[in-house]
């Protein structure tokens, strides 16, 4: 018996071995032929090629950058056609009508400008080669519309500015990564970098926005209305025109903040797919009975309504929102946890600031040390204040006071912000030891209208470092007792006048 039919496989590895080297062999030299120097001069071929190197003027002069105005991409079958609109952003028009993905638009149009082909493959490619490329046919396309502008950035009209190109891009070369490439009508065969083919090889979903639920801007809002869950609240644009206040279920300021970055988070929500809209899907992903309903109002556009559900097909659980404007509607697959961005309670809205007042409007303060102790009255002796001004003291001593401890009283007062709620409007302060001979700050205004009053309690149980407190609003307040430090004798504030007692804790009452 003869070695090769003793040891089959030993052959059939040695022939394997053989044409592996001889391929690698072909491929090293295609590699090197194609870049062999004085043979190719592809290197400096742009991949949209405008024909004017130096447009913008004489020689020497930078290239002229082509202003693209459209786009036709087309992968996994399907084309997308994309325009630019005059204010420079990008639109689908078809398969779909939708906002552009500015991030997808910018690196198309960025590689067909600066891009070029590293080396020449092939100037006279078979039919056999092109379908070795993956060039028969093309796995994408990309035909772009630009023009070349003149020296004043001008040219959109211009017939004799205008350039098109199209991009036949294949398979990967898995020898370097390189892409295979033809442009236009010519029959080479380029290679260009694997960054090209990542770029340019998009569909239509990678080329449209993923923004499912803006555009939507808080500034512009005039009233909120949410049904999220077990929520149900209403919002409306306070009258200074920039903050917000609670309508429903409770009346009280808003945390402005907090409802802007709602409103930011809600925005961002990225879709994950589109389905087909239509009644029939409508009803099967649950959005007829939403888990979320919410109404966004503004003067200058028709209000926004924003519908969320939740459904589980197949043992699979997905979230999905519709967002409704006049007669545009949009339906999107979203992450499941978007739809507790709008489901928070009436107290997570509320402004958390203890008092609701101005620095510059206070013109005298009542500070009430606790207990017996006589009330410290200063009153404002400047035109203007906002904490910075000269500051008389009228009881129960008189004197000038010292302005910046003032202004550091005023500013911890205008800042102070709850760390957390009790009951509203309770009957009886006193559980919370909040009385009359409570340590507290009264704040006047002009010809003695009250601004602001703070009350402090006793500490609140099982949170070492917090006060029960009554601000600007009817709710029990939670403060941290370190950023409420009230003088408790008039030397505290006096100028020029020693304190020799001893320093002792702020006066709290029993509760």
């Amino acid at each position: 018996m003869s070695p090769s039919r003793r040891h089959p496989l030993r052959s059939t590895l040695a022939v394997a071995a053989a044409a592996c080297l001889a391929l690698s062999a072909c491929t090293e030299e295609r590699a090197g032929k194609s870049r062999e120097p004085g043979k190719d001069n592809a290197t400096s071929q742009q991949l949209f090629a405008t024909g004017e190197p130096n447009a913008q003027g004489g020689e020497g002069s930078a290239r002229a950058k082509p202003v693209f105005t459209h786009l036709s991409v087309r992968a996994q079958g399907v084309t997308t056609e994309l325009i630019r609109e005059k204010d420079g952003t990008w639109r689908v028009t078809a398969p779909v009508a939708a906002r552009a993905e500015a991030v997808v638009v910018e690196s198309i149009i960025s590689t067909l400008a600066s891009s070029t082909f590293s080396a020449t493959v092939k100037e006279a490619p078979t039919e056999a080669d092109l379908a070795a490329f993956g060039l028969k046919p093309p796995v994408f396309t990309v035909t772009a519309r630009a023009y070349v502008p003149d020296a004043q950035g001008g040219g959109a009209q211009d017939a004799e500015r205008q350039r098109t190109v199209t991009l036949h891009g294949g398979r990967e070369n898995t020898y370097d990564g390189s892409v295979y490439v033809r442009r236009d009508e010519e029959p080479t065969v380029y290679a260009a970098a694997g960054t090209v083919r990542w770029a340019l090889d998009r569909d239509t979903f990678a080329l449209r926005s993923k923004a499912l639920l803006g555009p939507l801007d808080e500034r512009a809002l005039k009233r909120i209305e949410v049904k999220a869950g077990l929520q149900s609240y209403q919002l409306a644009r306070a009258a200074d025109g920039t903050g917000w206040r609670l309508v429903e279920p409770v009346a009280a300021s808003a945390d402005t903040a907090r409802v802007a970055g709602l409103v930011k988070t809600l925005v961002e929500q990225r879709a994950l797919s589109f389905p087909e809209d239509t009644p029939e899907a409508r009803k099967r992903l649950g959005l007829e009975t939403p888990s979320v309903d919410a109404r966004f109002t503004s003067d200058a556009d028709e209000p926004v309504r924003v519908r969320m559900s939740r459904v589980t097909e197949a043992g699979v659980t997905r979230a999905y929102a519709l967002r409704e404007q006049g007669t545009q509607a949009l339906l999107g697959e979203i992450a499941e946890d978007a739809l507790s961005v709008l489901d928070v309670g009436a107290r997570e809205l509320k402004d958390r600031r203890v008092l609701d007042f101005q620095r510059k409007d206070v013109r005298r303060v009542v500070v009430h040390p606790g207990g017996d102790a006589p009330a410290i009255t200063v009153v404002s002796a400047a035109g203007t204040n906002d904490g910075v001004g000269h500051w008389d003291m009228e009881s129960p001593r008189q004197g000038k006071a010292q302005h910046f401890k003032l202004a550091s009283l005023l500013r911890a007062l205008e800042t102070l912000k709850a760390t957390g709620f009790g009951e509203t409007a309770p009957k009886n302060w006193a559980r919370y030891g909040v009385s009359a001979t409570s340590p507290g700050v009264v704040l006047l205004g002009e010809d003695g209208k009250e601004l602001a009053r703070l009350w402090l309690g006793s500490e609140v149980p099982d949170e070492p470092g917090a006060l029960y407190a009554r601000g600007s609003g009817a709710d029990v307040l939670k403060v941290p007792e370190a950023k409420v430090v009230l003088p408790t004798r008039p030397e505290e504030l006096l100028e020029n006048v020693p304190d020799t007692s001893k320093e002792g804790a702020q006066t709290k009452p029993t509760p």
